[in-house]
């Protein structure tokens, strides 16, 4: 069992006690408190922690219709894997499954069968994604080893124009390359203090081709997506809102035989060398369900959130289904401080893996495991003077963790993070940061639990990540730019996808690069590259492209962004995603240039009206993204990319 050094101890204390002695009397009622933004929670200083946003506009920009769309022009997150089943993200070459990731708050678990993707994500009515690149604040959520992904959805409000109490959205979009129909529909309203949102997405098609013309097997889109949002705002800010959505993914998808000659679906690879390919219906469906309490017109030291969600994704991968259920819940507070903020407060969470095989004999069996988890946290931001501005925190967790078998084991963990933003002249910034995240126990693949042999916890423990990251970034107001260093180790995993059953297992994973980008503003329009080398290393060798649940061979890659706004009707622009070739690897990996572009017209006559052309892989390059599994292995034939996509989408609002 990994263990917390002292200083960082003695951190969490002081800082856990912060809030008392710096928030004056309790009882004492105060104006509206209106914080001017803490400059090192400036967008700027946060990319160079390695804590970026995707904002909005970068959002519409994009044009997503898959997670991997999303990421689009990043180059430290990185997605891949066909249909919508089996995308999973990466950050600095890190699966998602050792970060904490949230929609809206509410926390995600990981993937029920390690073929299929991690958080099932129709990226419609998204708002922004922020990324905590190994940094993450002790106020992001439990098991943050590697870092944070926060997804944020519309509300009413966002969409609502200035003096309306309705409204609505409505796209039509069709492609030449897998999707023959993207539809959605949106409605959204207030009335009094009341404000509903009410939206439904449908995407269907066949097989897309990679840039060779070949049909790639079982990637076909066929996702739906219902969201329900109601909420209530009295006059004096108390606001409470409840959102429920469920996302599905039920396509034919590739399968082939596994243990037991049983069939699995594998939505990741585009076969396996060993025997052929069948069609199947799989099935991937996530449902949620949120409430959460806020208040506006935050008065003296009140300024509370509190959450309760449930969360459930369901895994029917023909030979095997597994689910995982989390209920999870979030109670904080910010207090002022000299020069900013405090955020403290607790969370918890009880989640559940569990499955069942539809075998012969030990192919049969079934199993569940549970973990609870209660945890303590306080994240202060502050202004120290002109220059320095300073984050830092900590969090304690007691994690209560029950076998499949029934044993049960009982721990707990501080973690603690710290950065500094200095302003060295005009134009030049240092930032630095420091973390040290208690990961605590790790649930087994659901879909999997006690598959072929009963599992075994001898040796099981808990993981703990220590991640630092340096660097300057430039900014004259034209001209941008930035590069810094990073480092994340992550210690003692406990074998989620047990070999022989050994859930006590475990593995060392680092990832460590450099991070840097370069960007041009003008008044139309922009141009950004960044640039990121990651080097992840699996128990002191490269990391292969099947290590599920923990990373893949990032190597160098390179996103360019640009838009442009010809006038007030036309506007152009595009992405593009460089991966160099990766000799670290046992199989060297090749490298492949994607150029994506699109030009939007809004009419001036119809000023509610988009027409959007885009054409994704503009050169019909035929490849593999460097983030997709198997694509290192001599028993899996890599699933491509789609080729050439022209795509045709029309938005109207109402």
């Amino acid at each position: 069992m990994s263990r917390m050094p002292l200083r960082f101890i003695m951190l969490a204390g002081t800082t856990l006690s912060t809030p008392f002695f710096a928030t004056g009397a309790l009882g004492q009622e105060e104006d509206i408190l209106l914080l001017d933004e803490i400059r090192i929670e400036a967008a700027d200083a946060q990319a160079l922690l390695g804590n970026d946003t995707i904002t909005e506009d970068e959002i519409e920009s994009r044009n997503p219709s898959s997670t991997k769309d999303v990421f689009a022009g990043e180059s430290a997150v990185t997605a891949g894997g066909g249909a919508a089943i089996s995308q999973k993200v990466f950050v600095n070459g890190i699966e998602e499954s050792l970060l904490s990731v949230t929609i809206d708050g509410a926390r995600q678990n990981k993937s029920a069968f390690h073929h299929t993707g991690n958080v099932l994500l129709d990226p419609e009515l998204l708002k922004s994604v922020e990324i905590s690149k190994g940094l993450a604040p002790a106020d992001a959520g439990p098991g943050a080893l590697a870092g944070s992904i926060a997804y944020e959805t519309k509300d009413a409000s966002d969409l609502l124009e200035d003096g309306d109490n309705f409204g609505g959205r409505a796209q039509l979009g069709t492609s030449s390359n897998g999707t023959d129909l993207e539809s959605s529909l949106t409605l959204f309203g207030r009335q009094g203090g009341f404000e509903y949102l009410l939206s439904g997405t449908r995407r269907s098609g066949g097989d897309y081709e990679d840039g060779d013309g070949n049909p790639v097997l079982g990637t076909q889109a066929d996702l739906t997506d219902y969201v329900g949002k109601l909420a209530y705002e009295s006059q004096s800010g108390h606001r409470f809102e409840f959102a429920a959505s469920q996302t599905e993914d039920n396509g034919l998808r590739a399968a082939q035989a596994g243990p037991g000659g049983i069939l699995f679906i594998r939505p990741d690879f585009a076969g396996i060398t060993s025997g052929p390919s069948v069609l199947a219906e799989g099935l991937s469906r996530r449902t949620s369900y949120t409430l959460t309490y806020s208040n506006t017109q935050p008065q003296g030291i009140w300024d509370p959130v509190l959450q309760l969600s449930h969360n459930e994704q369901e895994i029917d991968a023909i030979g095997i289904y597994g689910t995982n259920k989390s209920f999870s819940g979030t109670f904080k507070n910010k207090f002022s401080i000299a020069g900013g903020s405090v955020t403290a407060g607790l969370d918890f969470f009880n989640e559940t893996a569990e499955g069942q095989g539809r075998g012969p004999g030990p192919f049969a069996s079934s199993g569940r495991e549970e973990l609870e988890s209660v945890g303590l946290f306080a994240q202060a931001r502050q202004d120290i003077g002109e220059r320095v501005s300073v984050s830092y925190g900590a969090r304690y967790d007691k994690q209560e963790f029950t076998g499949a078998e029934g044993s049960n084991f009982s721990d707990g963990g501080f973690s603690a993070n710290g950065s500094v933003d200095v302003i060295l002249s005009d134009n030049w910034t240092l930032n630095a940061g420091l973390a040290s995240s208690w990961g605590g126990y790790e649930l087994g693949e659901a879909a999997l639990v006690n598959f072929g042999t009963a599992w075994d916890y001898s040796g099981f423990t808990t993981s703990r990540a220590n991640a630092g990251r340096i660097g300057v970034r430039f900014d004259n107001g034209t001209w941008k730019a930035s590069a810094a260093l990073f480092r994340t180790d992550v210690n003692d995993i406990a074998a989620v996808l047990p070999t022989n059953g050994a859930r006590g297992a475990t593995a060392d994973l680092k990832s460590q690069g450099i991070d840097a980008s370069l960007e041009y503003d003008w008044a139309a329009g922009f141009a950004r590259m960044n640039w990121t080398y990651a080097d992840v290393e699996l128990n002191g060798a490269a990391v292969g492209s099947t290590a599920y649940y923990l990373g893949r061979p990032m190597g160098h890659v390179i996103a360019l962004e640009g838009g442009f706004a010809i006038d007030e009707q036309w506007s152009v622009g595009g992405t593009a995603q460089i991966a160099l070739k990766n000799s670290d690897t046992a199989t060297e990996l090749p490298g492949y240039e994607v150029v994506n572009v699109y030009a939007a017209y809004a009419p001036r006559n119809l000023g509610n009206l988009e027409i959007r052309l885009d054409v994704r892989n503009l050169f019909d390059e035929t490849y593999a993204s460097r983030s997709s599994d198997g694509i290192d292995s001599s028993r899996v034939i890599a699933l491509n990319e789609p080729g050439r996509t022209i795509g045709l989408t029309a938005r109207l609002k109402f």
